[in-house]
């Protein structure tokens, strides 16, 4: 996993990357849906694709938390 540090040349960068994770994250979603709408879901494919979509949304939540400021305790 590439390490970000979130300094100001990086943040454009960090951005387009957190871009396209949410892009992915909410294609997974209708492809999920789809998939169990289906006469015959396919289970393993399914678990599949929650995974991954799982491992984007702690991706996204660290990408945000990489462009976020910290705040004064």
């Amino acid at each position: 996993m590439e390490q970000q540090t979130g300094t100001e040349t990086d943040i454009p960068q960090i951005k387009a990357r957190l871009y396209e994770c949410q892009v992915e994250h909410r294609d997974l979603d209708k492809v999920i849906d789809y998939l169990e709408a289906a006469a015959t879901p396919d289970e393993l494919l399914i678990r599949r694709l929650k995974k991954r979509k799982l491992m984007l949304k702690d991706r996204i939540l660290h990408l945000e938390h990489t462009i976020t400021p910290d705040m004064p305790a």
